[in-house]
């Protein structure tokens, strides 16, 4: 993740950076601005864009390019729904690459691989699990906080391997077998992670989570 520009051939540079322009422009257009009306959860929605800045900054990698840093992309689908997890995820991405941790060129590209894959994974597997499942509290905490964030960082990772081998930066079974396997460890810390700060939002804010409500999850049932 966080590829630079020398890595990412000219072609797929403009490839992705339109698509990742017409994804963030539309998610734009479609954002639930309402869910922001108050100056407590802008507040709160800047203080997550900051949090995850100084997350991502901190990372570890063993060649240019095969960097590894949790996401937080779960996190922010269930506090703001997917439109503004998506332009919230740019800002931190823009952020870091100013900094220097990634290349302008290539912003496109790692737009998708860090953010518009895994916002689309995440929030469809929020939506099937509240679907498919009960409304119960431990659901949405474990099904829809821990587990797909554990899900969403390991496709993350995939997708990136993917990337890298198709553009033939690295062999696919060095990829594999030296860099994917990292994401399936810090897929843990992701997912207690996530999983913590959900259960400490259901109980002290529920309403910083878009996706939550009283009414559903914690209803008495006789």
């Amino acid at each position: 993740m966080n590829l630079p520009d020398y890595l990412v051939p000219t072609a797929w540079q403009w490839i992705a950076n339109a698509l990742a322009l017409a994804l963030l422009a539309y998610a734009f257009i479609k954002a639930p601005w309402k869910h922001l009306s108050t100056s407590t959860l802008q507040h709160v929605f800047l203080g997550s864009i900051v949090v995850l800045m100084l997350i991502w900054s901190v990372k570890a990698g063993i060649r240019p390019g095969l960097n590894i840093h949790l996401l937080g992309v779960t996190a922010l689908c269930l506090m703001f729904r997917w439109q503004l997890a998506l332009i919230a995820l740019a800002l931190i991405l823009a952020s870091v690459t100013a900094f220097g941790m990634a290349g302008w060129q290539s912003l496109g590209i790692n737009f998708l691989i860090m953010a518009a894959i895994p916002v689309a994974f995440s929030y469809n597997l929020f939506r099937l699990i509240d679907s498919k499942l009960p409304n119960h509290l431990v659901i949405y905490i474990f099904a829809c906080g821990f587990t797909c964030a554990g899900l969403t960082i390991s496709l993350s990772g995939l997708v990136a391997v993917l990337a890298l081998s198709a553009m033939q930066v690295y062999p696919a079974n060095y990829l594999f077998s030296n860099y994917l396997p990292y994401f399936i460890l810090i897929a843990w810390s992701e997912a207690f992670l996530t999983g913590m700060a959900v259960t400490l939002m259901t109980a002290f804010r529920p309403h910083w989570l878009a996706t939550f409500s009283d009414k559903r999850y914690l209803k008495t049932k006789y």
